[in-house]
């Protein structure tokens, strides 16, 4: 299989050349569709992150002084450029990741509608507050947004470009730098849309590419940071949040999920099947919010299972880099291997594969088939575990109240789905779920792209969340100017305590009725 048209080995060394790198050492980037190798990925030390913390902290300085307007027509620019270049980016992510190009093109969609909410969102969440001050009438109290610094972003391979670009996109335009770190598996993508962000007009070196595993630069990146992104397993978030706050910066940690959808009696299963199986299988499996748990009705199970199962078997394989594949490749080999291994367990303790189950080497070294099993208990992995691949897993109930206590008996809490025709009492059932994200009718895009709406995990899912107004005033510290226009708060020296008691216990009692304070 020859590369696309668009991935030159000028285009690779432009890429590979924009990582901050001293060490010497290298990551052989393959192709996942063959497991032919492409390039090699500089790896960085943690020298590299030092000086790129440095490199663009002096840029931030200079991108700080912009007034927001001009900040935000870069971001215009940018949109823009990434409008005319997306099926560049999703060559690459192809490449990188093995996903459905589909997929990839979805994904610079995010980007896109995250760059246009906070150019139209960014003059209100940024501007500056006036309050009343502590005196009615001769003082004020102002809250002024200014932006933390350098931000350190963590990013994953199995949506690399939405969590570099689209978690970056509100740092920089309240006015900070970012030094950002994708997985060594995805770098190439996500660096062609850093390019497109200095083409629209960033001051350079405003964000520094560092590559690396993360025992060798994740502590450094921390480290140097005034605020950290993370997105990632909930083990190496537990890491990063305890090195933030032993650092005393802030941080945002979207992690793990085992996410659960009840479908319930009156649900209108050539919906709830059709969305379940969009919501399963997308990305093969490997995202946070896709669904791992089904709990269906008694009453309807049976019908729903036999229609699932055939829609599963009817999506389409393939390592192609054209529209024609519903589902493409698992990332790598280790992570086919790491799927495979959840079903064993399984299946070794009892339950039954309705569907799948098997790699697909006919297609590539790491597919997957669509995998649907039934007959699973607590004590297998698959059960808890986040398996983060195309299974999911069948279960029964015999009330709303067993279903909910069943969705809710996991550490995870990130993403949930409800589907009924009654979306009142499936809003209702949605509500006693404990996680950040609730979809009724809806398996996960119904949350996550509401761009307004903030987004993020409860339990072990995750601390902090992205977008809304959330996700742009995280990176910013407030100042409370406070000015006095006469000086009313000093006493005198020869005060009489006790008027003066009286005489404030009556003012304070006057402002609570007027409304004042």
């Amino acid at each position: 299989m020859s590369l696309p048209a668009s991935v030159t080995p000028d285009l690779l060394a432009k890429l590979t050349g924009m990582v901050v790198s001293t060490s010497g050492r290298s990551h052989a980037v393959t192709e996942v569709y063959t497991g032919e190798k492409v390039c090699d990925l500089p790896q960085s030390d943690p020298g590299d992150v030092k000086a790129a913390y440095s490199a663009a902290r002096a840029a931030q300085a200079v991108w700080a002084s912009w007034p927001l307007k001009r900040r935000v027509g870069v971001m215009k620019r940018f949109h823009e450029l990434l409008l005319g270049q997306g099926l560049v980016v999703a060559d690459l992510m192809q490449v990188e990741t093995g996903k459905a190009r589909r997929m990839a093109f979805e994904e610079t969609c995010d980007v896109l509608m995250v760059t246009s909410h906070y150019i139209k969102a960014a003059p209100r969440i940024l501007r500056e507050r006036k309050h009343g001050g502590v005196v009615p009438i001769v003082s004020t109290s102002t809250e002024v947004r200014i932006p933390k610094g350098v931000v350190g972003l963590i990013s994953p391979w199995n949506f690399p470009f939405a969590t570099s670009l689209s978690d970056a996109m509100p740092a920089l335009i309240a006015g900070n730098g970012v030094v950002l770190k994708p997985d060594n598996k995805s770098t190439l993508n996500v660096a062609y849309g850093v390019r497109l962000l200095y083409e629209a007009g960033l001051p350079a070196g405003l964000i520094q590419i560092v590559c690396g595993e993360g025992p060798d630069i994740g502590a450094a990146i921390v480290e140097n940071a005034d605020y950290v992104m993370f997105t990632g397993s909930t083990a190496t978030g537990r890491v990063i949040g305890a090195q933030a706050g032993q650092n005393l910066v802030g941080c945002t940690l979207e992690l793990g999920g085992k996410n659960p959808l009840i479908v319930l009696d009156d649900a209108n299963l050539d919906e709830a099947v059709a969305g379940t199986v969009a919501a399963t299988f997308l990305n093969t499996g490997q995202a946070c919010m896709h669904i791992e748990r089904i709990y269906v009705s008694e009453r309807r199970r049976e019908e729903f299972t036999k229609r699932f199962v055939e829609a599963a078997q009817a999506i389409r394989l393939g390592a192609t880099y054209d529209f024609a594949p519903d589902m493409g490749s698992l990332v790598s080999v280790a992570q086919r291997e790491r799927v495979q291994a959840h079903v064993d367990d399984a299946v070794g303790k009892g339950a039954t594969v309705l569907t799948g189950g098997k790699p697909r080497p006919d297609l590539g070294p790491a597919f997957f088939e669509p995998t649907v099993l039934t007959d699973v208990t607590p004590d297998m992995v698959l059960a808890r575990a986040e398996t983060f691949g195309p299974v999911t897993a069948i279960y029964s109930y015999a009330t709303v109240d067993e279903a909910v206590a069943l969705a809710n008996d996991t550490e995870y809490g990130l993403n949930a789905s409800v589907w009924g025709s009654d979306r009142r009492a499936a809003e209702a059932v949605g509500r006693r779920i404990q996680a950040g994200n609730i979809n009724v009718n809806d398996g996960l895009a119904a949350s996550y792209a509401s761009k307004k709406s903030t987004s993020g995990g409860l339990k072990a899912s995750g601390v902090g969340s992205r977008h809304g107004d959330a996700g742009m005033l995280k990176y910013t510290d407030v100042q409370n100017v406070a000015v006095l226009k006469k000086q009313v708060l000093t006493n005198p020296p020869d005060t009489d305590w006790t008027k003066q008691v009286a005489k404030t216990v009556k003012g304070l009692r006057l402002m609570r009725k007027l409304g004042i304070r």
